[in-house]
């Protein structure tokens, strides 16, 4: 009976994928692939080595046969039947089956493979990544009542140990993101905010790209192999990061907070004490196992579906959709939801200590001579705006994944606390996400109102774009809106993924709808900033399109050939890899050109929304003249950082109480709250950009030092000041 099991599979180890120097072939389940099948096993381990000739096995399996049969195999390659051939063990000679008798097998033995088999083995077989294969083995009888009718049925997937489920892609991807937010980071810190917009832009729509191929692996359809394995390589970007203390913390705290921890990754990985089926081929595996388990374990399949691993009336396991990413991960399911939060948080307080470790730099730099003063003067005095700024697009890249763990851990129920904590984070990121967005569209209604411009405050003002712009300095002016959508986009799919695990099918045409939806407005409405961005971006959200068509062909809604779902399955693996290679030498050509460039801002075209001149100009008020230097300092606000905060509409702005305290006899000062006349535009013929007369002139002193004498009753404010003005003092 040892040497039975073997040779019927070793044929399909020629059809594996590949994944170290050393060739080998090797399978690490046994699955049923009938109801009631005579021969089951809950652990099945087999590697064969070409080199020596031999295969090890490990197996514990139960068989309840006791007849003649003889085996019916069938090898399939991408869905393919490449070999279809029947063995009698008894022309072999393989002990105890011919007949077959029932009994346990649990020892580990080796077998054998002949010279004959090793030469008929292709070389594609060891070199080909995550290549899709498996036999299949009916056991037939004979003899007996059950003569001519499959008494058992067993498959087992092949693999070769090659994989693109690589430690490389994961650290390339995540440095080449991290180092293009960095660099956006320092390019607006020394002045260039056009270029930083731009670099900071394809940062993003890159890490977002990142991000979708990540969520195609935590749908609940059935992925082939490499569909896998190249959606793991950005599950980074999810928070879903295997750090060995971190789960014993982990584990530690859901116990801790009466919770149940599951074992599958010990089991499987450690003690090797049982299989794992992780779900690939378009066949309910789930509906499968619920389908041996004992009558009164049904009846509670739903609760069951959601809390646990889902197992097999024989013992392995089947894990789909987020729980096949954890085990892949080699992270236990019910350290998933924390494992992504804490490694959010930790993203978090690395961005403030580097921050703050940048600050201090620059102060020590400055004050010891190694810089010039003026040099990140803005970052310098205005370093916690800029701090709450970079936190709050830290809030906007962690969105997704909190979002959709948080979701799924309404389904699992981990523990108590776990549950608190997701619904917490779940509210306050979302909330203070939707705050922001709120606060944009205040502060760009009100831009439209007072200047028929939605730019001007949004860009003008340093504090505004510092703090909000992570919001919508990636899009054009008019599209500030645009944010909305995006946002919105991002729950509806987190929710579908979430909540429909055990729904393939809706997932699918979910997200067709969804990334249709999203293709039409990216193509109609056009709100990126220019023209490259918005090619940056269509692209990102063709190929996501794509991605869902082949979505739905993977649920086999189509009852396609096998061949078709595993061809499909590579042409999706070739088409994402060849975009994100594209993609990110796009951004590092750009971001290494925008770098290095003299003037990096003199790369990218004026935006027809004003946007630069805004910049240009509330750059330059800072530094124009020792006049504006001695204004700022009697305002008591701090040179290279200005204090207008035209954002800012309520009465804390310290400035607008002192004006209407000295106004609050006028009834025109309280209209002038509402509608402040001194954010008009300048009515001066002086260029208020490159201007090279100063607004200080006898007729503004003048004008000046008869307000002074007015009573407070009859003063009123200036028929036209203008925010260059007021940068410059004139408006007291």
């Amino acid at each position: 009976m040892k040497c039975s099991m073997g040779a019927p599979l070793l044929a399909a180890f020629s059809f594996a994928t590949v994944i170290s120097a050393e060739r080998i072939l090797e399978s690490t389940s046994l699955n049923s692939c009938q109801d009631n099948s005579g021969f089951t096993a809950s652990l099945f381990n087999v590697v064969y080595n070409p080199a020596e000739g031999k295969a090890n096995v490990n197996i514990s399996a139960i068989s309840t046969i006791e007849t003649s049969v003889i085996f019916d195999l069938d090898i399939i390659v991408y869905g393919y039947s490449f070999l279809h051939t029947t063995i009698d063990p008894c022309k072999i000679g393989l002990a105890g089956f011919c007949p077959m008798s029932s009994g346990r097998l649990s020892d580990p033995f080796t077998l054998d493979v002949p010279e004959g088999a090793t030469s008929s083995i292709p070389q594609i077989a060891y070199d080909f990544p995550d290549l899709d294969a498996k036999v299949k083995v009916y056991i037939n009888a004979t003899d007996g009542p059950n003569a001519g009718t499959s008494v058992a049925c067993i498959e087992a997937a092949i693999s070769n140990g090659q994989t693109v489920d690589l430690v490389g892609v994961k650290w390339a991807s995540a440095i080449v993101a991290g180092l293009a937010l960095a660099s956006s980071a320092f390019l607006s810190g020394i002045g260039h905010t056009n270029a930083a917009s731009h670099v900071a832009a394809n940062a993003l729509s890159l890490t977002g790209y990142f991000q979708a191929q990540a969520m195609i692996g935590l749908v609940g359809i059935p992925l082939p192999p490499v569909v896998q394995s190249w959606t793991q390589d950005f599950q980074w970007s999810m928070g879903i990061i295997n750090v060995g203390f971190l789960e014993r913390i982990f584990t530690w705290y859901q116990r801790s907070t009466g919770g149940t921890a599951s074992t599958l990754i010990t089991q499987a990985d450690q003690l090797a004490t049982v299989s794992v089926d992780v779900q690939k081929r378009a066949v309910d595996l789930a509906r499968r196992g619920i389908s041996m388990l004992p009558r009164s374990v049904v009846e509670h399949g739903a609760n069951l579906m959601k809390r646990v691993n889902v197992q097999t009336s024989y013992g392995s396991y089947i894990v789909y959709g987020i729980q096949r990413v954890a085990f892949r991960a080699g992270i236990e399911s019910t350290n998933l939801f924390l494992t992504g939060l804490v490694f959010f948080y930790i993203v978090m307080l690395f961005t403030t200590i580097g921050v703050l470790a940048f600050k201090g730099c620059c102060e020590l730099a400055a004050k010891q001579g190694w810089m010039k003063g003026d040099t990140f003067l803005e970052f310098r005095n205005g370093w916690r705006t800029v701090l709450k700024g970079i936190l709050f697009r830290m809030c906007l890249v962690g969105h997704p994944a909190i979002t959709i763990l948080s979701f799924w851990e309404f389904t699992q129920n981990d523990s108590p606390a776990i549950m608190v904590l997701a619904v917490f984070f779940l509210l306050a990121l979302n909330a203070v996400l939707a705050w922001a967005a709120y606060k944009v569209i205040r502060i760009a209604h009100r831009s439209v109102a007072l200047h028929r411009n939605p730019a001007y405050i949004l860009f003008s003002d340093p504090q505004t774009l510092n703090k909000w712009g992570f919001l919508y300095i990636q899009f054009r002016a008019s599209a500030y809106y645009f944010i909305v959508p995006v946002l919105a986009y991002t729950v509806i799919k987190a929710l579908f993924i979430a909540f429909a695990q055990n729904a393939g099918l809706v997932q699918a045409i979910a997200f067709i709808l969804i990334e249709a939806g999203a293709l039409i407005a990216a193509v109609v409405l056009r709100p990126w900033m220019d023209k490259k961005t918005n090619s940056f971006n269509i692209a990102i959200c063709v190929v996501n399109f794509i991605n869902a068509i082949f979505l739905l062909i993977f649920t086999d809604v189509f009852d396609q050939p096998g061949l078709v779902t595993g061809v499909i399955g590579v042409v999706l693996w070739i088409l994402n890899a060849v975009c994100t290679l594209v993609l990110l030498l796009m951004l590092i050509i750009t971001t290494g050109i925008v770098i290095f460039h003299g003037n990096p801002d003199g790369r990218y075209k004026f935006m027809a929304d004003d946007r630069t001149s805004f910049m240009k100009s509330q750059s330059q008020l800072a530094t124009t003249t020792e006049l504006d230097a001695l204004a700022m300092t009697a305002r008591g606000e701090k040179p290279g950082y200005s204090g207008l905060d035209l954002d800012d509409d309520d009465d804390s702005n310290p400035r607008n109480s002192a004006y209407r305290g000295q106004d609050s006899g006028a009834n025109s000062t309280r209209n002038s709250h509402h509608a402040p006349s001194h954010y008009a535009p300048p009515h001066s013929s002086v260029d208020p950009i490159n201007r090279t007369v100063s607004p200080l002139s006898t007729s503004n002193i003048s004008v000046a030092r008869s307000q002074n004498t007015a009573s407070p009753a009859t003063m009123k404010p200036p028929s036209s000041p203008s925010p260059w003005q007021r940068g410059a003092g004139y408006d007291h």
